[in-house]
């Protein structure tokens, strides 16, 4: 009797689980686009917001650039791919450099701040399952529906409290000495076959 009970609460939890949307696990987990993996790809602008929709490094299987610019493997840019102050950029997890010129991150919308995995947790879409946010992120508009039929990536998505763009001041990783944009445990522009 007790092991019936105990399948039965277990499903009651399962069933549970299931009726509030998709998950938030992972939301906020570091996730690199899949753009980035391109040798030719010149980074991201500030004034656009992309969403990565099937990404295999996020938990929700959503990746956010919320108006970020550049390319997160590369936070101080790439000119040619060979002469910068920090080393040429490389392609993640390879030893193929950039070859295209890629901005350096913006001091006010770093990576760690504006690329990440998130999900969509508000929408048009009646037919969609939305997640809620956890603690720290803030349900927000990052997709507008423009009205052009499809609506699977238009809508809010759990994006970190205090990121809003509002604009972003053009001071860049390495401009000085106080503008040093390595992350702990990362080498950034470094080639990883080295």
């Amino acid at each position: 009797m007790a092991r019936s009970q105990s399948i039965i609460l277990l499903v009651s939890a399962i069933s549970g689980l299931a009726a509030t949307g998709c998950p938030s696990g992972g939301v906020g987990d570091p996730c690199i686009p899949e753009d980035e993996y391109a040798a030719k790809f010149n980074g991201f602008g500030v004034d656009e917001a992309n969403v990565e929709s099937r990404s295999f490094q996020c938990e929700t299987r959503v990746c956010v650039v919320n108006h970020f610019q550049g390319r997160v493997s590369c936070p101080y840019g790439n000119s040619d791919a060979t002469n910068t102050p920090h080393g040429a950029c490389y392609i993640p997890s390879s030893k193929d450099a950039v070859t295209a010129s890629v901005p350096p991150q913006l001091m006010a919308r770093r990576a760690e701040n504006t690329v990440y995995c998130s999900c969509r947790c508000g929408g048009d879409d009646t037919t969609a399952k939305y997640c809620s946010c956890p603690n720290g992120y803030s349900c927000s508009t990052l997709v507008p529906n423009l009205g052009f039929g499809k609506t699977n990536l238009a809508g809010k998505y759990c994006l970190k409290s205090g990121t809003e763009y509002n604009g972003a001041s053009a001071k860049t990783c390495g401009a000085d000495a106080t503008s040093i944009c390595d992350t702990p445990g990362t080498t950034a522009n470094m080639n990883p076959g080295n």
